[in-house]
């Protein structure tokens, strides 16, 4: 469990040279760094504890995808080597303990506010200040405000009519309850099969009477592979984190998964199955990468994706169910590749119902349950929606932050985002976005991705510190460049033209991909040449 803070024992000034909002892995590490360079720092979050998507996220199942090795701050050997992870891919109970681990390492806590929300923040260019609204009342006063509240943090609001009359329970695995939830003996319903859809579908079919699951759109999902921690890997990374952490500063992804370097062409069809064979078997995300061409031709993403098909075929017993299971309507990797540990054996056990909502989709929720438009009526005590977040603009428009003209960060976003190297957006002097659109952001790893952005920041502003300047913001040129580019690199990926949480739609139809597709280590490179340059491309003063 996470720690709290009482905020009535909360003392320090109402002036600040930063504040960070959200304590996940970025702002637990923006606080951390900030502090190291002498700054005076005060973190806002919303929930009782540090952890961010990880103290949010607690649903049954929940466990992050990325190798853990590596999912994980590489600030020192110390603290690299304070913690010993168990498995290859850490779950929600062991990841919350880590980073109450490191904050409680470093100390960091008593700089939160805890149970505080940020309901507005206004520019004043007078004094080159934000002046911050809390939940609690309280205004605060800062020149740089470093939004590290994350993509997976806005929650998508349940849109079914008919929510309200439910006299059972909802809830959902964005924001899953600080409390026990009862499963054993219960009829339950999950609305999603994404990511956390696939985590949570085994765990709660273990313990209901009975689980309907209410799928739209099939996704892909392999399995995991979990096991253990590989031991070896962790010694040689704690032997010397520094030297890790630039290594991962050059990856495409900041991991150590492998990457297809030639064309499935490059292969016979034998060759081909024995490498898809190997990697399914592995485990991992590296599925989306098995040929270098696989995001951008349809033919040798079939290849892929169709093996993969096939599994859920040998493994689904029933072939009706089996078929709806196989997702048809896009390529593999053009939504995130979910990763699970018995997702498709759980359709085998006879207390799980699958309902296709493209066929019958869901009519409105009854007092008893759920109505799809074929008539039939499922009887639930509990509704589960894994319905994901409102990624890459909604934690930021919930802050309610203005400028001296009073519009928002994303109002001229209106044609997809518009950043400068996915951290600042013009006409928002110090306002710094960690993780945000027109960057990597969620194509990588996240802590890492974190880490970098912070280091940026911190160094942005002691480069103005020492010459005595007191604001920066993206050039609009400069801005309007950096977008373009971000558009261009994704041109041709097969993505794009798929629907998902990472692409922007315009009223005429043309699309926009918003995280940067050209890899971390690209992104890096770009970045850190835009510092050295004296932060070219953005307007200080």
């Amino acid at each position: 469990m996470a720690s709290t803070a009482d905020n009535n024992s909360f003392t320090q000034a109402d002036e600040y040279d930063v504040v960070v909002v959200g304590a996940g892995f970025g702002g637990v590490y923006g606080i951390h760094r900030f502090r190291q360079d002498g700054l005076s720092v005060l973190g806002i979050e919303g929930g009782s504890g540090v952890g961010g998507v990880w103290f949010h996220n607690r649903y049954p199942g929940a466990r992050v995808d990325i190798d853990s090795v590596v999912y994980c701050y590489h600030i020192s050997n110390e603290i690299y080597r304070g913690w010993k992870w168990k498995e290859r891919y850490a779950a929600q109970p062991e990841l919350l303990e880590y980073i109450n681990y490191v904050a409680d390492t470093l100390d960091l806590k008593k700089h939160i506010l805890f149970n505080t929300w940020m309901t507005a923040g206004e520019w004043q260019p007078a004094e080159k200040r934000y002046v911050i609204k809390t939940s609690t009342g309280r205004t605060i006063r800062a020149k740089f405000l470093v939004m590290a509240t994350g993509q997976l943090s806005e929650a998508r609001k349940p849109p079914f009519p008919g929510l309200d009359e439910f006299k059972g329970e909802w809830v959902q695995t964005s924001h899953w309850p600080d409390r026990e939830v009862k499963l054993a003996g219960r009829r339950i319903g999950i609305i999603g099969t994404g990511s956390s859809g696939v985590q949570a579908v085994p765990r709660l079919a273990e313990q209901a009477r009975h689980l309907t699951v209410f799928q739209r759109s099939p996704n892909y999902s392999v399995p995991a592979q979990n096991k253990p921690l590989d031991e070896a890997t962790w010694e040689m990374v704690g032997a010397d984190v520094p030297a890790e952490k630039a290594r991962l500063l050059k990856h495409f992804g900041a991991q150590h998964r492998p990457r297809g370097t030639q064309p499935a062409s490059a292969f016979t069809p034998e060759e081909q199955q024995a490498m898809i064979e190997k990697q399914w078997n592995a485990g991992g995300h590296a599925m989306s990468a098995i040929f270098s061409d696989q995001t951008t031709n349809a033919a040798s993403n079939e290849l892929v994706a169709e093996f993969v098909r096939n599994k859920i075929r040998q493994t689904v017993k029933d072939p009706v169910v089996a078929e709806k299971l196989c997702p048809k309507d896009h390529p593999i990797g053009t939504r995130r590749l979910c990763l699970d540990i018995g997702y498709h054996e759980t359709y085998n056990r006879d207390n799980v119902t699958l309902v296709d909502v493209r066929e019958a989709p869901i009519e409105r929720i009854t007092a008893t349950g759920i109505q799809t438009r074929d008539g039939k009526h499922y009887e639930l005590d509990l509704i589960v929606f894994a319905i994901g977040f409102d990624a890459f603009k909604g934690a930021v428009n919930s802050a309610n932050i203005r400028n001296e003209h009073g519009r928002a960060p994303t109002d001229h976003w209106d044609r997809g985002p518009q950043t400068l190297l996915g951290l600042m957006t013009s006409g928002f002097p110090n306002l710094f976005m960690v993780a945000g659109a027109g960057s990597t952001s969620v194509l990588a790893n996240m802590v890492m991705v974190d880490e970098h952005h912070v280091d940026w920041i911190a160094d942005c502003i002691q480069h103005l510190k020492k010459n005595g300047l007191q604001s920066i913001e993206p050039e609009v040129g400069a801005e309007r460049d950096w977008s373009q580019f971000v558009a261009d690199a994704a041109g041709k990926i097969l993505r794009l033209n798929v629907n998902n949480y990472m692409v922007h739609v315009n009223k005429d139809g043309s699309r926009v991909f918003m995280p940067y597709v050209g890899g971390f280590d690209k992104y890096v490179a770009l970045a850190d040449a835009s510092a050295a340059k004296g932060y070219e491309g953005f307007k200080l003063q």
